[in-house]
């Protein structure tokens, strides 16, 4: 990920070791990990806390749970060498930076946002700083697979971890609750299916195929390899500023390249939020320009109920 003082422009990469979305650190703004991987919330085996669904196979006493070799927990400090908030993959495990304990459960159970986790105040004010770290067996295992199952495995682990050091009991729940449905306007689309561009604006990964990703300028931005469901997770995100969960009713199955005339730095600047009506430079306007609209639904959404949670001890 390329490092730059300014703000007048940011990549966000998803493809590859890290799938957390970095501002820079005065832009003051968040979207989760979990953007990238929309899982759905299913009851652990144990039935005291949530789980994902893992990509290998079953969890039975002679295949335990994977956990990570080791980890650090410490309260989150500020300093200069802050470069963002979230919680990203990397090559040896899962490092999460400004994070509090909703962010890492809304990572560990694959959720859009901290809006899904209902708990103690601290569990969204208490900030930390977590290294976690797997086995050099786990590491090679991990290599074999694809982001995708990578992170879910990382996301298993780290359920692990936040039952060992939190001591999280928790169960989820399915609710009602007012979203929005992303859908397609007939005949207006403008997505590029990613797959037949032969040069993506934002380059290729290591397998060849384009990275997914959003290169952000002021007011723009420019949108690679994102399927209807990943961009309505982003768009579920506090950062995108529309104020419910977006749910993907557009029946696309592909992923796509596609510019936007938003951004999220004159979102953070104040923007207006704009309606599902606006056809002005708000989100809800700058997806009419692609093809895409919001319509104001009712829909179920998982949410996770903490039923009981400890402040970690520092190490």
């Amino acid at each position: 990920m390329p490092k730059t003082a300014s703000t007048e422009w940011l990549l966000t990469r998803i493809a590859g070791p890290s799938r957390a979305m970095k501002f820079p650190r005065k832009s003051l703004l968040l979207a989760a990990a979990s953007i990238a991987l929309a899982s759905p919330v299913l009851l652990a085996q144990n039935n005291t806390a949530p789980g994902t669904a893992s990509p290998s196979t079953p969890t039975t006493s002679a295949n335990p749970a994977p956990a990570f070799d080791v980890a650090t927990i410490k309260p989150f400090h500020l300093g200069p060498g802050t470069t963002f908030v979230g919680i990203e993959n990397t090559p040896d495990g899962v490092h999460a930076s400004d994070a509090n304990l909703a962010m890492l459960v809304v990572y560990a159970y694959g959720l859009r946002t901290e809006d899904q986790v209902t708990g103690p105040d601290w569990a969204k004010t208490e900030r930390y700083e977590v290294v976690a770290k797997m086995s050099a067996a786990d590491i090679a295992e991990i290599q074999k697979m694809s982001n995708a199952e990578g992170t879910a495995r990382r996301a298993l682990m780290l359920q692990a971890l936040l039952a060992e050091r939190f001591q999280l009991k928790a169960h989820s729940e399915t609710k009602m609750v007012p979203v929005y449905e992303l859908v397609v306007i007939k005949g207006a689309s403008k997505l590029k299916d990613a797959a037949t561009d032969p040069n993506p604006p934002l380059g290729r990964g290591e397998d060849g195929k384009p990275s997914m990703g959003i290169r952000w300028a002021k007011d723009t931005a420019i949108v690679q390899a994102f399927s209807m469901t990943a961009w309505a997770g982003f768009l579920s995100q506090p950062v995108a500023g529309v104020g419910r969960p977006v749910l993907d009713k557009t029946g696309l199955t592909s992923t796509y390249d596609f510019p936007i005339n938003w951004s999220v730095y004159s979102a953070g600047a104040g923007a207006p939020l704009g309606s599902p009506e606006d056809n002005t430079a708000s989100i809800f306007g700058a997806l009419k320009e692609v093809g895409l609209q919001l319509h104001p639904a009712t829909g179920p959404i998982d949410i996770i109920v903490i039923d009981h949670v400890e402040k970690p001890t520092e190490n």
